[in-house]
């Protein structure tokens, strides 16, 4: 499944909604996709540890962590939990840490704008599944979600290719 979203574009440009160039792929899983669950959250990870313990399966957590470049809102340990427990993939407005780690893990598509060796606080604050907007897009729970080398894109339902 190379090159995903250029055909997605292509197929569906009146219906998806192309986030501005910000993230680089840091995981295993280059391609990948599913409904979106939302956490909102500044550099504190809470919530991502609460998430990516529940199953996840054709889900993508979608982490506004503020744009901060001061902390990293995943590790290897919450990565590796997110893909045993099915998740399809996570983009993080914000910072990743334990890179060759994570990179590592096959069955998950990490997303994030850069990386920062620095864990966040557990305060036990933020938000779950509210809309939130980055890169001139707003990420809507029960919408979807598809990122490959190319970039991010959302649509409010689940895109399908025809069969060529």
């Amino acid at each position: 499944m190379q090159d995903l979203l250029p055909d997605l574009c292509d197929h569906f440009e009146e219906l998806v909604q192309v986030v501005e160039p910000m993230f680089a792929n840091f995981g295993g899983r280059e391609t990948f996709g599913g409904e979106i669950v939302t956490i909102k959250a500044f550099e504190d990870n809470s919530l991502v540890r609460e998430q990516v313990a529940q199953p996840g399966q054709g889900k993508v957590l979608v982490v506004d962590g503020g744009g901060s470049l001061r902390r990293a809102m995943l590790g290897d340990m919450l990565a590796e939990k997110a893909q045993n427990n099915g998740w399809e993939g996570i983009i993080i407005y914000g910072c990743i840490r334990d890179v060759n780690a994570i990179s590592a893990l096959e069955g998950l598509g990490v997303q994030a704008l850069a990386t920062h060796p620095m864990k966040t606080e557990k305060r036990g604050e933020g938000q779950l599944n509210i809309p939130v907007t980055f890169g001139g897009v707003t990420f809507r729970p029960g919408e979807y979600v598809y990122a490959d080398n190319n970039g991010v894109l959302v649509s409010p339902q689940k895109l399908e290719l025809p069969e060529s």
